[in-house]
């Protein structure tokens, strides 16, 4: 009998915070920018510089600690964990090893298998490293520290999934989570969030782990559901065949579907960790801490059950509407300014997704404002333009926030209500077409909807398609 394999994982997720500045200097954290220009002597590690804490990280951390419902440590410091990289400038980096600022949470996920609670044993504050660029044509490395200094947060689960849906789930669950807080805008593609995936394989009923190996490289949750399954099977083909698993680092390749190894798995040890003798300890006391609570905002939950109680819209629309905020912030603003939730759930769940899976985009990459969509509500509603063509300027104020009344004014979109030009096109359209008047008018009620199209086409559109309906209708 084939022997039966549980995989067990855990994630140590990074989260760029949203500062403007970073973590223990003034440059700037702005995305991209030439290389080297966002820099100073503190973030490239110049001798004799003194590092200082940015108070905001420290903030969306707590933050970030609070909804993961995890303890704060009241009096946490920095330490340096030492190792040489090009783009490593200080030759250490300042992190949290022996206290770290939030321990011993969780957050509830829900799959098909129902719901769980995944531990966070961890989040710590630290700096991110720069970034090297690897320059083929010359056949040498450029490093770029625009990104040193960076604030980053890890948080370290416990090794409580079992699959790649629940790592999804959990990721998911993270990334709304933090967006909501606005302490990052969690951008895969961007490396503003990244996972290390550890994972290893056990026979199924056994307790004790097996050897687990981390995999790094993983920018969107297509690769990391990937990654997982090429590394599951791996390791299982490793022990089917009697062979060790080495404790390692591999790199996941996402266009070939296979990782390789990168290094042997280090240890703490390797580090040499001491305590950072340039930062004082950070002590949190009740006040603050209760401030911090307070500011928490409303999540999806709570967002959920008040959309339920306030506005008349599916659940599965509110399902949709919360999972991002600035979808949900979006809603509710357009709904203040037209007083129409379910008109703007429709917009919002149809064109709008539409349009964003078209051009692969994310809710958060949405340019069009709330008034805007709520002009265009108004402009259906009072029949100043039809359904078809409120369509295109939906199109036009989704790529570039158009503003709805003056493309329709510009381009003479609106519906023709002269009801003598109306009745003349359904005339032609008439005689154009005996064989169709002849089929409606032997009972083929199916053939008035070809004589609306012909009518609507003679007018480009710009006519009422239930007007021309009914006036068709009793002219024949």
């Amino acid at each position: 009998m084939k022997k039966q394999y549980e995989t067990v994982i855990g994630l140590e997720v990074h989260v760029e915070l949203a500062t403007k500045t970073k973590i223990f200097c003034g440059c700037s954290t702005a995305f991209g920018g030439a290389p080297n220009t966002h820099t100073c002597p503190v973030c490239t590690g110049m001798p004799g510089t003194l590092p200082v804490l940015n108070r905001q990280v420290l903030e969306y951390a707590v933050a970030v600690g609070l909804a993961a419902n995890c303890e704060i440590t009241r009096y946490c410091k920095f330490d340096r964990k030492n190792y040489f990289y090009p783009d490593n400038p200080q030759n250490y980096q300042i992190s949290q090893l022996y206290l770290p600022i939030c321990r011993n949470g969780y957050v509830e996920i829900e799959t098909e298998g129902g719901k769980k609670k995944v531990g966070i044993h961890e989040i710590h504050m630290e700096e991110d490293a720069g970034k090297l660029i690897h320059d083929e044509w010359e056949n040498c490395s450029l490093v770029d520290y625009n990104r040193s200094g960076v604030p980053l947060i890890e948080i370290v689960s416990e090794p409580d999934m079992r699959s790649a849906e629940e790592v999804i789930a959990y990721l998911e669950k993270l990334r709304m989570m933090i967006q909501y807080l606005g302490a990052s805008d969690c951008k895969l593609q961007e490396g503003s969030m990244r996972a290390d995936v550890n994972l290893s394989v056990r026979e199924a009923g056994t307790e004790a782990f097996g050897t687990r190996t981390e995999m790094k490289n993983l920018n969107s949750f297509r690769a990391i559901s990937r990654a997982i399954d090429g590394e599951r099977e791996r390791q299982i083909d490793l022990l089917e065949a009697g062979k060790a698993i080495t404790q390692e680092t591999r790199r996941w390749d996402d266009a070939k579907g296979e990782s390789y190894a990168m290094r042997s798995k280090e240890d703490a040890q390797d580090y040499r960790y001491f305590p950072d003798p340039d930062l004082p300890p950070v002590a949190v006391d009740d006040r603050w801490l209760e401030e911090m609570r307070a500011k928490q905002p409303e999540f999806q939950e709570e967002k959920m059950k008040r959309y339920k109680e306030e506005y008349d819209i599916p659940e599965y629309d509110i399902g949709i509407i919360t999972a991002s905020k600035f979808m949900a912030d979006l809603f509710e603003e357009t709904v203040k300014l037209c007083g129409q939730p379910k008109k703007v759930s429709n917009w919002l769940m149809v064109e709008t997704l539409r349009l964003l899976r078209e051009r692969g985009m994310e809710p958060e990459d949405i340019r069009f404002s709330p008034n805007n969509l709520a002009k265009l509500i108004r402009l259906v509603d009072e029949k100043v333009i039809n359904s078809s063509v409120a369509k295109e300027v939906f199109e036009a104020m989704f790529d570039s926030n158009t503003d709805a009344e003056k493309y329709v004014e510009e381009r003479g979109l609106k519906t023709v209500s002269d009801e003598g030009a109306l009745r003349k096109a359904i005339e032609e359209v008439i005689a154009a077409n005996p064989k169709s008047v002849e089929d409606y008018r032997g009972g083929k009620e199916k053939a008035i909807g070809f004589l609306v199209g012909q009518t609507m086409k003679a007018m480009k559109g710009k006519a009422d398609p239930g007007k021309v309906n009914e006036m068709l209708k009793g002219m024949l």
